[in-house]
This record gives structure tokens, C-alpha cells and sequence, in this order.
């Protein structure tokens, strides 16, 4: 027979079971149908608020496919270099990052069609005597890691003889490094930088870096919804969703033939 002090230790452990499971089956039941990696501090595609909501053109891209679908949806804050291995990983099953569309990243994971057009660019200081892209031959640059321009100042590393290619997990603290004279120039996405120092007149774009990027949604080439999500986009291009969110976030209205406005079929690898 148990005495008195088992006894209450008993009751102790099913309490404690069973809130466990209570609080697992409750996590459970709020699991949201889609989680998003969005490499937060990407300005002004997806970044944190004041009071830490999540903002940008990106987010409320999302955050519209999630109605129009009828899906729940979680945004969690990954750096750009994370984005991948966790969509690999079946940790999350979209990323946005104002991703660009490769034949490489195409082996692996898949894309929704493009809906943005773009280039890189060179930024500098305005009191710098850099006027063009040739003027970086031998200069200190910096770059987003695993970007575009990343892989951009990779591949032309020895055409223009960089000093230093200086590797940041976001904007901010390139920009930061560049105002204190550690690197001369920043080569990022062309409407990412345009929209970052619209009100910083200590930074200049230099130059445009033509690459021809289009951007797009990530996804684990097992998720179920791509289709659905390509098909929805095409329904934003056409009912002018997505040209409101470009007069939005860039102030402009997207050009006619742009990826922004003309329905494009899903990217596959060449």
C-alpha cells in the first residue's frame, strides 16, 4: 500500500504529465500551416518595427498568400546564409530574402516565378572620389555573404584587384563599416541600398552593376503548396496587388514588362 507522501508524489507526476501534454497538444494545434524564413533588417523587403512586428514589400507578400490561401503563417528571423540549409532541412518551407533566382539554387530547391527585376549596385561615401564601377579597382569592398553580390565580387575578385571583400550577415553593418572609412565601397541590391539611404545624404550609388536578377519566393522542393502559391501570384500580377506593393516600397510604379506586372511560368534549372 502507498503511503501517504508516494501517494502525493504520484499525483505530482500526472499533474506534471499532463500539463506536459496539454502545452504539447496545444503547440500543436497552433502550429502555423506555413514557416517563413525572412532574413530580417533586409530593408524594405522584410524588417522588424518599432513594437517587432514584421514590415516590407516581401512580408506583406506573404502575408496576402496566406489569405488568399487560407494558410497560417509564422515568420522567423534567419540571416541570409541560414535561409538555405534551414529550407534543406525542412525547418522552414519558404524563405524571402528579395532572393535571386539561380540555375544553382535550382538544383536543389525550387522558386515561385519571378516578381521583381533588379541589379546590383556600387554605393560609396558622397565625399569619396569614386564616380563609376571601375573606380573600385583596388578598393576595400563589402557584401552581403551568399548573396548576389557576394557571388558577384567572387567572380570578378581578380578582374578588379579588391583589396578586401569584407562579408556582413546584413545591410546595416556594411553601411556602418563604409561611414567609418573600414571599407570604401558597399555593393549590394540596387532597390534594397536605393530605398536604405534615400535619407542619408553621406551615401551616393556610384554605379549600377548590371546583372539582370529577378527575385522571387524559395521553397523545399517537397512543399505542397508551390503550385497554389505560383498560381496566386499570377492572380496578384493581374489584379495589380503586387504594382501596389512597388508604388508602396519603391515609390514608383513598376514598369509594364516588368516581372512585377507580366504573369511569368515557374523557373527551372538550364
Amino acid at each position: 500500500m502507498l503511503n501517504r507522501l508516494a501517494l502525493k508524489n504520484m499525483c505530482r507526476g500526472v499533474i506534471v504529465l499532463a500539463l506536459g501534454i496539454t502545452t504539447w497538444a496545444n503547440s500543436q494545434a497552433f502550429a502555423a500551416d506555413w514557416t517563413i524564413g525572412a532574413n530580417i533588417g533586409n530593408v524594405p523587403w522584410e524588417f522588424a518595427e518599432r513594437d517587432g512586428s514584421y514590415a516590407g514589400f516581401e512580408v506583406e507578400l506573404v502575408q496576402e498568400l496566406g489569405k488568399r490561401l487560407n494558410r497560417t503563417i509564422d515568420i522567423q528571423n534567419l540571416p541570409f546564409e541560414g535561409l538555405i540549409p534551414a529550407l534543406l532541412s525542412d525547418r522552414i518551407q519558404i524563405g524571402i530574402a528579395s532572393m535571386t533566382i539561380t540555375d544553382e539554387r535550382l538544383k536543389s530547391l525550387a522558386f515561385a516565378q519571378p516578381y521583381f527585376d533588379a541589379d546590383q549596385s556600387v554605393t560609396t561615401l558622397a565625399s569619396s572620389s569614386v564616380t563609376n564601377l571601375d573606380g573600385i579597382k583596388g578598393a576595400r569592398v563589402a557584401v552581403e555573404s551568399a548573396a548576389t553580390s557576394d557571388i558577384w565580387a567572387t567572380k570578378n575578385e581578380e578582374k578588379y584587384a579588391f583589396e578586401s571583400i569584407s562579408r556582413y550577415d546584413s545591410m546595416g553593418p556594411a553601411i556602418l563599416d563604409l561611414q567609418a572609412g573600414r571599407v570604401d565601397a558597399f555593393i549590394a541590391d540596387m532597390p534594397a541600398i536605393a530605398f536604405y539611404i534615400k535619407d542619408k545624404p553621406q551615401f551616393h550609388i556610384v554605379d549600377r552593376v548590371p546583372t539582370g536578377e529577378q527575385y522571387s519566393l524559395i521553397f523545399n522542393k517537397s512543399f505542397a503548396d508551390i503550385a497554389s502559391i505560383n498560381d496566386v501570384i499570377s492572380q496578384m500580377k493581374q489584379d495589380g496587388f503586387l504594382a501596389g506593393l512597388h508604388k508602396k516600397w519603391f515609390g514608383t510604379d513598376p514598369a509594364k514588362d516588368s516581372s512585377t506586372v507580366v504573369v511569368k511560368p515557374l523557373p527551372v534549372a538550364k
